[in-house]
């Protein structure tokens, strides 16, 4: 059968717009409580186009929240000749830029919210094919400044550490422009911010720095 030559573009319009109005619905409800039915009333879809796309409901939380969630980061090739401390300030400058985005619909904060205290299994896929890969990243940074004689326990706390101040600006965000009501997480902003946790991170790397470390004392301190 031949389709019209509109129709994958039709069909691509109403995946995003069941994506969408999902998030809005999960978001807001929760996996448990939304229904299929709200989800393509907001959408303005009938209920075969979620079987047709993501086969059940199920598979439309999945793909929502893949979609929401997924860290788009800057890469830096393997092999790379660009130095760690470089490395550190894109990964945490495509970080922020991924959490605090203005453009970024409110719904997809609240849907990883929701998934951490309602675990359905989807965390799990997750960190396995988007999350744990990009921490193996941010650790093999870490490892290159700290040196081969730091502690894996250690290399590891360093990271969490600087995920954690990424972090806070997204779950603080309320409190935050509260305190400041002028402020906004513009592009200038989140360079800014980006400067600023690479320049607090790579001083607080030192302190860790194996005795005898110099040429990764130098790595961790230039800027």
């Amino acid at each position: 059968m031949i389709r019209p030559s509109g129709a994958s573009d039709i069909g691509r319009a109403t995946r995003d717009r069941l994506l969408a109005a999902a998030g809005e619905v999960f978001a807001e409800l929760g996996f448990s409580h939304a229904t299929v039915r709200e989800i393509c009333s907001r959408a303005g879809a009938n209920i075969a186009a979620v079987n047709y796309h993501f086969g059940d409901k199920q598979g439309l939380y999945s793909a929502v929240f893949h979609y929401a969630c997924t860290l788009v980061a800057e890469h830096v090739p393997v092999g790379s000749t660009v130095p760690a401390r470089e490395r550190l300030r894109v990964f945490i400058r495509a970080f922020l830029a991924h959490m605090l985005d203005e453009g970024r619909p409110a719904w997809h904060g609240k849907l990883m919210a929701r998934e951490m205290i309602e675990p359905t299994g989807v965390l799990d896929d997750l960190v396995g094919q988007s999350i744990r890969p990009h921490f193996q990243e941010l650790i093999g940074i870490v490892r290159e400044l700290l040196g081969r004689r730091a502690a894996d326990s250690v290399v590891r706390r360093c990271c969490t550490s600087i995920i954690g101040q990424c972090v806070f600006f997204l779950h603080s965000r309320p409190i935050l422009v509260r305190l400041d009501p002028g402020l906004r997480f513009t592009r200038e902003e989140i360079d800014a911010l980006s400067e600023h946790i690479t320049l607090f991170s790579l001083k607080g790397l030192t302190a860790f720095l194996p005795k005898r470390a110099g040429l990764q004392e130098s790595a961790a301190t230039s800027a």
